[in-house]
């Protein structure tokens, strides 16, 4: 099984460095502008191969990005809650200024990458860790020899690959086996097709 973990195209939370978790903003222009270039740029990838399965998580931002890749592709996209991003409780909504000024100590904890660090109201990446494994699993027994597209969020995108860091609207190609046992094994590519770095380091949006 070969699995395309696509990230969201932008929200207008994303362009003012706003955490969004389990928010619902739509997308910006520019991010309808990002997921139109998205179905060319894994059209390019996939060079003629079918793609088997669209799954996204139920939240706006990932259905608008699928929904098209869906009609591109002639498949309608499933939507699946366990692929939400990280819950992340009362700092949804808030800058990391905001976030560092009400909860300073935690923040470093969660910056720092402690399993069990829970934004107030919201859940630790070790739960996130749980819930992005199984959800995957799941997608995968049902389609175990397919290609599938999996449209989600940063956070749990990162819960299953932590060393990944895929902008708005790029993607990171897979085996299921790579995914399942946290192995990084390349093909991150962004909505233009081009390998890139990110300099900037971002909460879960």
């Amino acid at each position: 099984c070969e699995i395309y973990l696509v990230r969201h195209a932008q929200t207008e939370w994303n362009a003012s460095g706003r955490w969004q978790g389990h928010a619902d903003p739509p997308l910006s222009m520019e991010g309808r502008a990002q997921a139109s270039a998205l179905i060319s740029v894994l059209t390019a990838e996939l060079a003629g191969d079918r793609v088997s399965r669209i799954v996204c998580s139920d939240l706006s931002r990932a259905r608008e990005t699928a929904s098209g890749l869906g009609r591109h592709f002639g498949l309608i996209p499933a939507s699946d809650p366990n692929l939400r991003e990280m819950d992340i409780g009362e700092w949804s909504g808030l800058g990391r200024a905001e976030i560092a000024a009400r909860n300073p100590e935690l923040l470093e904890r969660f910056e720092a990458g402690d399993p069990d660090a829970r934004p107030p109201g919201g859940e630790t990446r070790r739960e996130i860790r749980h819930r992005a494994r199984l959800a995957v699993r799941r997608i995968v027994d049902a389609d175990p020899w397919g290609r599938i597209l999996i449209v989600s969020h940063l956070g749990l995108i990162r819960a299953l690959l932590p060393d990944a860091d895929p902008g708005n609207a790029e993607f990171l190609r897979l085996s299921a086996a790579d995914v399942l046992t946290r192995r990084m094994r390349v093909d991150r590519k962004d909505r233009m097709g081009e390998k890139g770095e990110k300099e900037e380091a971002e909460g879960p949006v």
